[in-house]
């Protein structure tokens, strides 16, 4: 009998756990109780819902891009025998960046000056000779063709020369080439020869930008083409919404790019900040004018599940009671949400303690702003 007893426990056991568990779920997907009636009300700081001037505004990627930024590529070939400057350093107008290797150029000026040197003997006698024969025709000991021909000699010679300075000059200029100079004053950027790197006319050997004059490169869509013009208000921002700098629009091209199919428009930078640099892409918010709508500080909006919700005091009965409100908003102004559906002029939008509240708690409106939180 004790033997029946035990069994029998034994096989209700499960059934009694999964009873149980049923009742859990049960009780667990049951909706919260209402507040009961009668519920004492909360006091909530409320704000009336009223149109102000809001900006409407797009966002675009921009690029930071110096006015003065040149590419440096050598004119000659050769090894290259020094880099004075590495990557990052400010460098003045003119300052020698490279020496490339002069010594074929410096033997090639050499070898012209030494053809030049009989030339000049020549061009000397002639013009000495040229004074002799002129004396000897004035007074009738030489005839009038000798004499043209001493003129002709030594115009010959003097052309001989001048033609030999000129190729001289030439190849002396041509060894300025072998330093590599600063166009402007500016920032070195990458280098990416080496000393001992053998280089010509299509090898880069580093840029230099100027840091100080910068504007953001803006392409704007077609569909904006009839909007854009000079004069526009531009904010340049970063991810996070970080305003680095406040321009207007200066340029816009009268053409299309073909490319992007976009309308290139130039905002100048009137202050160069550490956190634009030439190349730099950032955010530029252009506003095209402000337009009424309502708004509401950004402390009123929870979300959830990546919807935006707010609670407004509605009318129920002889008193208020919170009411979760979906909806949909703008960019961030500041500190406010420009409001785009879901509120109505006048609503009492609900400011404080909304972390306590749920639909259909009792509320009693307080105008004015949400009461300042203390130490506890």
């Amino acid at each position: 009998m004790r033997w029946f007893e035990k069994s029998w426990n034994t096989r209700q056991a499960p059934v009694y756990a999964l009873a149980g568990l049923v009742a859990m779920l049960t009780a667990g997907c049951k909706k919260p109780d209402p507040p009961a009636a009668g519920a004492q009300a909360v006091p909530v700081a409320v704000q009336r819902v009223s149109l102000t001037a809001v900006p409407t505004s797009d966002t675009y990627v921009a690029t930071i891009k110096s006015r003065r930024s040149a590419t440096l590529q050598p004119q000659v070939d050769g090894n290259l025998t020094r880099i004075l400057v590495k990557s990052g350093d400010a460098v003045k107008a003119g300052q020698v960046l490279m020496q490339i290797d002069p010594l074929k150029q410096v033997a090639t000026v050499q070898a012209q000056q030494a053809a030049e040197q009989p030339l000049k003997a020549t061009f000397d006698y002639n013009q000495a000779d040229i004074a002799r024969q002129e004396q000897l025709y004035k007074d009738g000991i030489i005839s009038k063709q000798a004499y043209d021909q001493a003129v002709q000699s030594f115009q010959n010679a003097k052309a001989a020369l001048e033609a030999a300075s000129a190729q001289t000059n030439t190849q002396k200029e041509q060894l300025a080439y072998y330093q590599i100079r600063a166009p402007f004053a500016g920032i070195v950027g990458d280098i990416p020869v080496h000393q001992g790197d053998y280089v010509s006319p299509t090898t880069l050997l580093t840029t230099v930008d100027e840091n100080a004059d910068l504007e953001a490169y803006i392409y704007i869509p077609t569909e904006r083409a009839a909007q854009v013009k000079i004069g526009l208000p531009v904010d340049l921002v970063d991810e996070a919404g970080t305003l680095l700098a406040h321009s207007s629009i200066y340029f816009v091209s009268p053409e299309v790019d073909n490319d992007l199919q976009g309308i290139l428009a130039k905002a100048p930078i009137p202050k160069a900040s550490e956190r634009l640099r030439n190349g730099q892409i950032v955010n530029a918010r252009i506003t095209w004018g402000t337009s009424q709508a309502p708004t509401i500080p950004v402390l009123a909006v929870t979300r959830i599940g990546g919807q935006s919700f707010v609670y407004v005091a509605a009318a129920q009965g002889s008193g208020y009671s919170a009411h979760q409100v979906s909806v949909t908003l703008g960019e961030p102004i500041g500190n406010v949400y420009p409001v785009q559906a879901g509120l109505k002029t006048g609503d009492r939008l609900i400011l404080s303690g909304i972390q306590f509240l749920q639909e259909g708690v009792p509320v009693t409106p307080m105008e004015g702003p949400p009461p300042a939180r203390g130490g506890s």
